[in-house]
Parts: structure tokens; sequence; C-alpha cells
């Protein structure tokens, strides 16, 4: 499914947010990037590599970012990207499965996954195999997509995500279905206590919380 959609992918994720996505990578990489001192970063999910960009331009000259991602399509798109922003040596991203990575132990400073934990198939799985890939102090650092709370930006949201998503993703995508599982899928991930919750289960410590825009996105994050 993504393959399909990977060359529509970024101009409708910033049509449909209104543009409003930039600004949650934004705030994410305080949470992420230390300018002072070189990392080793690993953006799982990464996609089209959006986020991956992001952290290279503010990350120190010596750091490193890896993409891992299954959709071989959508990483094609983000080569492209890297290699038109001039980056090839310090983004590098291969397909693969976060539940099994070929990394040793403690191989990365921070983690990273944005808008795609909802995607996965055995979540729990891939929050253990990414605090074994952390360094001892490491971070996991998470935005996805939140059904708000207030029962009266939920309503506007279901209309919204359930209704137009799906009508403008396939008229600009030609996968209607596509865009109907986008915004299910975020109907079906956890609420922000049950998330908590299971990444401290499964081995997070200091896990905490952010709501930006009314709830519309959540940032956890959590460390090793």
């Amino acid at each position: 499914m993504f393959d399909g959609i990977a060359p529509d992918y970024d101009r409708l994720n910033h049509l449909m947010s209104l543009g409003v996505d930039r600004s949650w990578r934004r705030r994410a990489l305080r949470e992420i990037v230390t300018s002072g001192q070189p990392q080793e970063l690993l953006d799982i999910a990464c996609g089209t590599g959006d986020f991956a960009l992001a952290q290279a331009r503010k990350m120190h000259a010596d750091s490193h970012i890896t993409g891992l991602d299954l959709s071989e399509g959508m990483l094609a798109v983000m080569r492209e990207k890297v290699a038109k922003a001039g980056l090839d040596g310090r983004i590098s991203c291969e397909q693969g499965d976060c539940e099994q990575m070929r990394f040793a132990d403690g191989s990365f400073d921070c983690a990273t996954i944005a808008f795609g934990i909802r995607n996965f198939a055995h979540r729990e799985a891939a929050l253990a195999e990414i605090l074994r890939v952390l360094k001892p102090g490491g971070r996991l650092v998470i935005l996805e997509l939140s059904v708000p709370e207030n029962r009266f930006l939920r309503w506007g949201y279901n209309l919204y995500f359930m209704h137009f998503v799906p009508w403008i993703g396939g008229l600009v995508s030609g996968d209607k279905a596509a865009y109907k599982y986008l915004p299910a899928s975020v109907q079906a991930f956890p609420g922000r206590r049950e998330w908590t919750a299971t990444m401290e289960r499964c081995g997070y410590a200091n896990v905490r919380h952010r709501a930006f825009t009314f709830g519309l996105c959540r940032m956890y994050i959590g460390e090793k």
C-alpha cells in the first residue's frame, strides 16, 4: 500500500494536515538533536525522509542518521530527496523490519518514529528491539496522530478524517482505500494512558507525553 502512494505521500500529508505536521516535527527536534555533540540517530518507519532531513539540518556535522522502512517505494523517494539536499554522507537508508534489526546492542543515541508506530503489526516486539539498539541513557521519541479527547473536537475530527481525507486522498493518489486505512489506523491506536503504560511495560524509563494542536498529535518519549 505504501509503495503505491509513495509518489504523492508528501504532498497529501502537508495538504491534509494544512501544513501543521511540519511544526510537530520541529517541536520534536528539541527532544532529539544535541547540536553540540555528534550523535548516531535511527529514524524508524522513515518513509520519504521528511523527519530525517529535518534532523540532519539541525544536528552536529559529525552526526549520522540511519533511516529504516519496510517500503522500498517510500525509500526511493527518500533517496532522491537526500541526494537533492546534498546530505548523502549524513543520512543513509535501508529496507528492514524494526522487529528484527541488524544493528548491534547499544548502537544509537536516539531513535525516532514519526507517524508510523500505529502501522506496526507487533508493537511491543518493536519497542523491545528498539530498546536493545539504544545506548544506555538513549531516547525513543515517537510522534503519532491522535483522536482529540474533547468531544466537540472529536466530532470535527471524525468528519474531516473519516470522510474528507479518503476523498481527497483518493482523488490525488488514485488509491481511496489507502486513505480510508490511514484515518482508521489512527482511530485504532491506543490512547495516551494505555500507550505510555505499554512503553513502561516494555522497559522504558521516564516515559512522558505531550499533546500538540488540541490532541491531534501526541509525542511520547522514553529512555533506556
